[in-house]
């Protein structure tokens, strides 16, 4: 590990002036930015440590939305009554994430901000239509991820909550790469007041939404009608672990098991 300044803020006003002040980065839970500085892959010269800012946390029900601070951690999602209760499948995708140790450490809103290709929140941010809240302003799903570690983030715009509109029904499952835990694919599906939406995490460059599968359940919402969808390869990841086209083939598959899990 290189050399590097360490600040602490204790709210988010004070963070967004000592990344204006710094050009740095922010630190969330640091179980994606610190291993890329490992790598050099990232070498900010400075990190604002928010672990001390009390308004970035906390999960509270708000009508029909569950709203979950951006450093919450993905254990206390998983745990938290109110999710379990209204969003069963965001608790039990917190749940899945990582290792008890990213699970006690990571946030949602690291997790966003870094945009993994195959992280699991980003597929129920745009699975269930979520609103992504920062100290600038607010970010529908659909305009928030931008590709590959991209977003719509500002330089020193930070995400202080997301706002989860309870669905009907919903459920995500995923094919699990063995030594990451990350998705190879993975698949949010879900019945909302505006339709039904589909996310896909793990198979291309971002998250992105199935239209085909989101056409077919909005007709017959049934595991059946999911297996018929045969998705295209066109522009989705190949590498050592499956093709193209073995990742199309699973994209429908695990939106058929969500399907079966959300009942």
């Amino acid at each position: 590990m290189y050399s590097f300044e360490l600040k602490k803020a204790d709210s988010v006003a004070k963070a967004a002036a000592l990344l204006a002040e710094s050009g740095g980065k922010p630190l969330a839970g640091g179980q994606s930015l610190v291993a890329a500085m490992k790598m050099r892959l990232a070498q900010p010269g400075t990190l604002v440590d928010l672990s001390g800012i009390a308004e970035l946390r906390g999960i509270r029900r708000e009508g029909d939305n569950v709203v979950i601070g951006a450093m919450t951690r993905h254990a206390e999602v998983a745990a938290s009554k109110d999710v379990q209760g209204a969003i069963p499948a965001l608790a039990a995708l917190a749940e899945g994430i990582g290792d008890r140790q990213v699970r006690n450490m990571g946030t949602l809103g690291g997790a966003l901000a870094n945009n993994d290709p195959a992280a699991c929140y980003p597929a129920a941010v745009l699975g269930l239509g979520a609103t992504v809240h920062t100290n600038k302003r607010k970010i529908a799903a659909d305009d928030f991820f931008k590709g590959m570690y991209e977003t719509a983030l500002a330089d020193g715009e930070l995400i202080t909550a997301v706002s989860f509109p309870v669905p009907k029904k919903a459920a995500y499952m995923k094919f699990v790469q063995p030594a990451s835990r990350f998705a190879l694919v993975g698949v949010f599906v879900a019945q909302t007041a505006g339709g039904v939406r589909v996310a896909v995490t793990g198979a291309a460059a971002s998250v992105f939404r199935a239209k085909l599968l989101e056409d077919a359940l909005a007709k017959s919402f049934t595991a059946d009608a999911a297996k018929a969808v045969r998705m295209s390869a066109a522009g989705l990841n190949n590498d050592l672990h499956g093709s193209p086209e073995y990742r199309a083939h699973l994209i429908s598959v695990m939106a058929a098991r969500a399907v079966t899990a959300a009942g």
